[in-house]
C-alpha cells in the first residue's frame, strides 16, 4: 500500500510524517525505515525506526533510487513500513515534477514493489492533489 501526505514546500509534511511514523511503530510487527534527505530528525524518530539519509549513497536517478529501495527491502525480510520524506528529492525526480512521465513510473514501481514485498511505503511529496498523478490521488492521507 502507499500513502501519500501532499502539500507545498513548507507546509509542515515532515512533521505530520514524524508523527505518523512514531505512533505507527508502537503497533507495527516488522521493522520500520524511514528515508530523508539528512539525519536531522534523527532525534524526533522512535528508536525502533532505521533512519538512513540517502545522500549518502551514490544515486543519480529515480531507477538508481528503486534499485536502493528494492536492496533494503532484500537485507531485510522483516520491513514492514518505509516512510519517505522530501521523495521528490531522494528519488531524483525534483527537475521536473509536474512532468508525469518521469513521476508516474518510479510511483507505479513502488507500488509494485509494495504488493510484491507486502511493504507499505509513505510518501511526504511536495505536490498539490491537482499536481499528484490522478490514479494515486485517492491514496492522499494528509493534505496541507
Amino acid at each position: 500500500m502507499i500513502q501519500f501526505i501532499i502539500g507545498e514546500k513548507g507546509k509542515g509534511k515532515t512533521k505530520v510524517l514524524l508523527e505518523k511514523a512514531n505512533l505507527e511503530v508502537k503497533e507495527a510487527t516488522g521493522n520500520v525505515v524511514y528515508l530523508d534527505k539528512n539525519t536531522q530528525h534523527m532525534f524526533e524518530l522512535n528508536n525502533r525506526i532505521r533512519l538512513i539519509d540517502v545522500t549518502n549513497y551514490p544515486l543519480t536517478d529515480a531507477d538508481e533510487f528503486i534499485g536502493f529501495i528494492c536492496g533494503i527491502i532484500s537485507q531485510d525480510h522483516d520491513l514492514e513500513k518505509v516512510y519517505l520524506d522530501s521523495f521528490l528529492k531522494i528519488a531524483h525526480l525534483e527537475s521536473d515534477p509536474m512532468d508525469p512521465s518521469t513521476v508516474i513510473p518510479v510511483l507505479d514501481q513502488l507500488s509494485s514493489i509494495s504488493s510484491q514485498f507486502s511493504v507499505d511505503f509513505i510518501i511526504s511529496i511536495s505536490l498539490t492533489r491537482d499536481q499528484l498523478p490522478e490514479q494515486y490521488r485517492e491514496m492522499v492521507t494528509a493534505e496541507l
